[in-house]
């Protein structure tokens, strides 16, 4: 018997768990209150795409004369699927790397559909390995069985995401009342299967949703009415994402036929209260940011005097209970930086709570998941990604901040070192200046594979008007870093916002094809700007030259119908966008004028050939900052003495040979500047808590020395800050 049971309902991702309920649990034990978390999508997918799964689904009676010719090949097909399903699905779960060569061999699985795009990938085959082009083939096969069911068996149906149109602007409840007192679903009859089997083992007081996306909505509606209708002393709470963003008005009454309680923003305390609550004899309850029925009416509480719990106080995510080494890893797309959303098994942290920047106009800045910024400390992020390692085996870890901030990057990078830690990252950044190339190299040292972040709209009238605080220039400076690093780089890319001209959505797709062409881009997605109400767009569009359309708020309330002043359809522009980026995460079709992207009339780009290139010839290598922090990485340095002769004079030098990773360094300099150096190494190494700046090393080499600046930019130093030995951070 457990306290809570914690669900995240179907579906989120395949490869790794959404980390709500993990973060739940970790603060949970905190407080001694025993907790059982599911990811019932995971498991209503193996259930699906199982041998006996399947032959439930092609026992479905359809009309097969009235299907695709598609639906028709794959249930021609259905004994092969059913004599393959099971064993592809234990091959992305990583137990049978042997059957990649049968994978590989093109006469192993059935092919519907999706393989038609295999010929138009052979160039992105020659860059993946053979688990890799596998794991792709699965993919399509899978995606091919995805199309059967959506057209014959659940027009719901998707493999991150279920019923997601009626979560999506739902500024009224009846759709979803109405789909809800209906009939269950061929999926809603295996989620609620397993459900109770879940009720059954934890037997809870109180079941609490995680629910982070429209997609999540219907499934937990649904599992939420089960519980009422067949476990009626069985409490049910809702929180995350999707409540957070878009239920902080809700007014309609029914929802609370399925919900007990609906609460905002950090997690913690409210369910905390929520549980003391249940537990507790007193006639005055107290609730932090929680909506309920009293007195026949939607209620908002917020009268517990209690503060939240920092982020220092909350605890390890705790993934005891989740199923990690049954997720299945695919790949959608050959691209390297684009699979890891979907490849591999990652443990989530938080490297800060909120965004440090936060003024994007886009964002919903006015909330408190990005106003309140509260950074963790180097030492207790390394402390619990330490815990993670031992509690779930996984090394990789995906910190999942708005903008992870560049200095706090820095400290983790360099307790990981410290600590001799072998761990594989990524995050999502701001392109800010701050990502110099000794970061980038550092940050690469400690295990960062890959950092995503917004480019947004690539116009620098839009950039300012977004308030990103970037230009295209300095992303184009920071990529390179990352590039040269061997860090990959994912862009989130806008169109559409408001007063963007058609003009600058040409000119923001050469900027793109020119970052790609210039290879300091792997990947990005294209995505139409959406007016959310809680953004500054949102609480003052008529100062963005938009006009929202007004309707009555009864239940969801976060993407917002307006119209722009330009009077422009954006929506027109992607499929060529996204065609023209598909080509370009591939390597492929740079020379392509972009109006062949397009099947309507665009003006010619603005933007010269070469800006992208002509961006990256700055250098800054020689300018001397003095408050910059000096870290020196090697301090094992064999040190050989000689005497350097020229024109009848001698001169003590030393040889200082640095052995790398993967070379050797070796500078000359003179014997006495070499010893300064070498003490200087070794007080000043990566495992030195303080750090130096290059001002104070400045005064320290003048003690003995002259012209600091002239031996700090000499070719020896160079080389050393070249090959990652010196890092100016």
């Amino acid at each position: 018997m457990k306290d809570l049971l914690l669900i995240t309902p179907p579906f989120t991702q395949l490869n790794t768990p959404y980390p709500a309920t993990a973060y739940i649990k970790g603060f949970l034990n905190t407080k001694n209150i025993s907790s059982y978390q599911i990811d019932l999508g995971i498991e209503v997918i193996l259930e699906l795409f199982s041998k006996d799964g399947l032959q439930n689904i092609f026992n479905k009676k359809i009309n097969l004369k009235n299907t695709s010719e598609n639906s028709q090949r794959i249930f021609a097909l259905r004994e092969e699927y059913l004599r393959t399903i099971d064993q592809v699905i234990l091959f992305l779960q990583g137990k049978n790397f042997t059957l990649a060569r049968q994978i590989c061999s093109m006469n192993f699985l059935p092919e519907a559909s999706r393989f038609n795009q295999l010929d138009d990938m052979e160039f992105a085959f020659g860059n993946m390995g053979l688990q890799d082009k596998a794991k792709h083939l699965c993919t399509l096969y899978l995606e091919d069985l995805s199309d059967y069911i959506i057209e014959n068996i659940d027009s719901d149906f998707g493999f991150s995401r279920y019923a997601e149109r009626l979560g999506k602007s739902a500024n009224s409840f009846d759709e979803l009342y109405l789909k809800l007192i209906g009939g269950q679903t061929f999926i809603d009859h295996i989620t609620l299967s397993i459900l109770q089997e879940k009720l059954e083992f934890a037997q809870p007081k109180l079941v609490c949703f995680s629910i982070p996306f429209p997609g999540n909505l219907y499934a937990a509606f649904r599992c939420a009415k089960y519980i009422k209708d067949n476990f009626p002393h069985i409490k049910t709470a809702m929180g995350g994402g999707f409540p957070n963003t878009e239920l902080r008005e809700v007014k309609d009454a029914r929802v609370f036929e399925f919900f007990d309680f609906i609460t905002l923003d950090d997690g913690e305390l409210p369910i905390e209260l929520l549980y003391e609550n249940l537990n507790s004899q007193s006639e005055i309850a107290e609730f932090k940011r929680t909506f309920l029925i009293e007195n026949e009416k939607v209620t908002y509480k917020n009268n517990s005097k209690r503060h939240d719990y920092k982020q220092a106080q909350v605890g390890t995510p705790e993934y005891t209970d989740l199923q990690l080494d049954r997720y299945i890893s695919v790949i959608e797309i050959a691209n390297p930086m684009h699979s890891l959303w979907s490849d591999g098994r990652w443990n989530k942290l938080t490297m800060a709570h909120g965004c440090y920047w936060g003024k994007c106009t886009f964002c919903d800045i006015s909330l408190d998941y990005i106003k309140i910024y509260e950074p963790i400390s180097a030492k207790i992020l390394v402390d619990r990604m330490e815990d993670l390692i031992k509690s779930t085996g996984e090394t990789g870890f995906h910190f999942v901040d708005e903008a992870a901030p560049p200095a706090l990057m820095r400290e983790v990078a360099l307790e990981i070192l410290r600590r001799n830690l072998v761990v594989t990252w990524w995050t999502n950044i701001r392109f800010e200046k701050s990502f110099t190339k000794d970061l980038c190299f550092l940050l690469k040292l400690s295990g960062c594979v890959a950092v995503s972040g917004g480019l947004e709209v690539a116009s620098d009238r839009l950039l300012k008007l977004i308030d990103k605080g970037i230009s295209v220039d300095q992303v184009a400076q920071v990529t390179r870093n990352f590039t040269e690093a061997g860090v990959m780089i994912h862009a989130y890319l806008m169109y559409g916002y408001p007063t963007q001209t058609v003009q600058e959505t040409v000119d923001s797709l050469e900027m793109v094809r020119q970052l790609f062409e210039m290879g300091i881009l792997q990947s990005g997605f294209w995505h139409q700007f959406a007016m959310t109400a809680h953004s500054p767009v949102g609480l003052n569009p008529e100062e963005f030259g938009v006009t929202p359309i007004k309707q009555e708020i009864l239940f969801a309330n976060n993407d917002i119908d307006f119209t722009d002043k330009t009077g422009i359809d954006h929506s027109k522009f992607s499929f060529g966008l996204k065609k023209s980026l598909f080509n370009y995460m591939h390597g492929i079709n740079f020379e392509i004028p972009l109006q062949d992207w397009f099947d309507f009339k665009i003006p010619k780009t603005t933007i010269h050939p070469d800006y992208i290139h002509d961006c990256l010839l700055e250098d800054d290598s020689f300018i001397f900052k003095g408050n910059s922090k000096i870290i020196f990485l090697d301090k094992n340095v064999i040190a050989e003495n000689y005497i350097k002769t020229k024109k009848q004079n001698s001169w003590p030098y030393t040889q200082l040979t640095f052995h790398l990773k993967t070379n050797i360094v070796k500078v000359d300099l003179e014997q006495e500047k070499a010893e300064w150096l070498m003490e200087i190494l070794k007080d000043n190494s990566k495992e030195s808590a303080k750090k130096i700046t290059l001002q104070q090393l400045k005064t320290q080499f003048e003690e003995s020395f002259e012209d600091f600046e002239l031996f700090w930019f000499s070719k020896p130093m160079q080389q050393l800050k070249d090959n990652g030995v010196i890092l100016s951070l």
